[in-house]
């Protein structure tokens, strides 16, 4: 394990692993020291010296703003620091920090930053647990109002190292130095709009007491799933990648499965098929290619396709309608016991009664809403990390939010976020190619957490590659070159 995997740690859980290095030998003002002295080598590699305001808190990221000021001024840069307590009051390893420093310690206020050139914000790290108020913000207000670079220890000042929410006032960092590994709210929206560069420095922590910490929480990144794509092999046939079913919605609304077939099929699922009604069949066979259909008229029907053993994937709700229809067939597919992918209408049929649909669910089934389709199935509040995980421990399925700071969970408390999507990919039609994605990855076999994950990257990055404004359309077509990159690299489990 090193500085750079994907491991997040909130600080609840950052605070453990720091007591755990000190109390096994490691002391806390070497720590202090060397969180100073990292985030000083960062200054110095991408500033031109400068003069300097060091703000520094209370507590020990206080502390860690005293190393800076004091190798700051070695290094001959000017440095003017300000706190907001007299450093007599100061106590612990931030006490014997400011002692070394050979300067005045102002009172915090806005005047501290006449002349500088440039921030240090040592105001409060990623554990903040109250919106900042009084001086410090006053302070924080006066560094926005006068636009200077900030250099964020830790996390910006009232960032919530945990959620991502703004406490009260945060700055805009250009840089932010943080230590041992990342924590959620440095992803999280909005603190991830705040951080700027994102620095994670080593400290001296051995990696035996992150792991010791783990709780399951990483960056949204290939390496956590791209051993679990195979390529093709000339021994290969169709159905060893599986065969997705889709239940297609009605006649005026079946864009939203076409879209998702096609995302399936290109995700490389071996075979893709369409079960419509009747009435809709023309419409799919028309637009269809690659993509089979398979049309029914009744329940019985439509139990009869479900009955092939061949099927290792499904996939319903794009287009599906807010009907008892619905529903009814939502239930049908998941009494299958099969890999399952709910989406839109398939789930919001269940507003009125989650417990229904949580009845059916398992870890093998993914949800996929939108933060309007969560509201009308679950109750929580907090960021969307929270409210995925807590989503995904009361449904017993794995749950991918959406949004621009897109959470997949599963119900024993994992979960990967993903670290930056297009904007993009706020568009018509762009969920029903993430459902498909989904239900083309669990088609070859991928695990429900896996396949989610994968997906959600695959989606961003194929968003990516088309550089701007898109369709949704647009969407499908770019998924093999993506997949083609993450398989060069990826070990063959043929």
């Amino acid at each position: 394990m090193s500085v750079e995997d994907p491991v997040l740690l909130p600080p609840a859980v950052m605070a453990r692993v720091d007591a755990a290095a000190i109390a096994a030998g490691t002391p806390g003002p070497v720590l202090m020291e060397n969180a100073g002295r990292a985030v000083t080598r960062a200054i110095t590699a991408r500033f031109a010296p400068c003069p300097v305001a060091v703000l520094c808190g209370p507590g020990n990221n206080g502390g860690d703003g005293f190393v800076v000021a004091r190798r700051l001024r070695t290094a001959g840069w000017p440095v003017r620091l300000a706190c907001m307590v007299p450093a007599p009051k100061l106590r612990g390893d931030a006490a014997r920090a400011a002692a070394r420093w050979p300067d005045v310690v102002e009172p915090l206020a806005p005047a501290v930053l006449e002349g500088a050139g440039l921030v240090v914000d040592a105001l409060f790290g990623a554990g903040l647990a109250r919106d900042i108020a009084g001086p410090a913000a006053e302070v924080l207000d006066a560094v926005g109002r006068t636009g200077l670079p900030v250099v964020a220890v830790d996390i910006p000042s009232g960032i919530d190292g945990a959620s991502g929410r703004v406490r009260g006032i945060a700055p805009r960092a250009r840089l932010t130095v943080t230590f041992v590994r990342a924590k959620p709210g440095h992803y999280l929206l909005p603190g991830r709009l705040h951080r700027g560069e994102l620095v994670i420095a080593d400290i001296g922590i051995a990696d035996r007491f992150v792991t010791g910490q783990d709780v399951g929480l990483r960056r949204n990144e290939p390496a956590l799933w791209r051993h679990l794509l195979r390529r093709r092999t000339p021994l290969d046939h169709k159905y060893r990648f599986g065969h997705a079913y889709l239940l297609g919605g009605p006649a005026a609304t079946t864009g939203a499965t076409r879209l998702a077939a096609l995302a399936a099929l290109r995700a490389g699922a071996g075979l893709v098929s369409i079960l419509c009604e009747r009435e809709a069949l023309d419409i799919y066979g028309a637009h269809m290619t690659a993509v089979m259909t398979k049309p029914f008229a009744a329940e019985a029907e439509l139990s009869a396709l479900l009955a092939d053993s061949r099927i290792t994937a499904q996939l319903h709700g794009p287009g599906a309608g807010v009907t008892p229809r619905t529903r009814r067939r939502t239930e049908l597919l998941l009494r299958t016991g099969r890999p399952t992918v709910l989406d839109a209408d398939a789930l919001t049929v269940f507003a009125e009664d989650p417990p229904a649909l949580f009845a059916l669910l398992g870890a093998h089934c993914v949800l996929t809403p939108h933060d309007g389709e969560y509201a009308r199935l679950f109750r929580h509040r907090g960021s969307r990390l929270e409210r995925a995980q807590a989503a995904a421990s009361e449904s017993g399925a794995v749950v991918l939010l959406k949004g621009g700071d897109t959470v997949v969970a599963e119900p024993g408390g994992g979960a990967t976020i993903l670290a930056g999507a297009p904007p993009e990919l706020a568009t018509a039609g762009s969920g029903d190619v993430l459902a498909g994605l989904v239900t083309g990855l669990l088609a070859q076999g991928l695990p429900a957490f896996a396949a989610a994950s994968a997906a959600v990257w695959i989606h961003a990055e194929a968003a990516r590659r088309l550089n701007g404004p898109l369709a949704a359309e647009d969407l499908p077509p770019a998924i093999p070159a993506v997949l083609e990159t993450l398989l060069s690299s990826a070990i063959d489990r043929s």
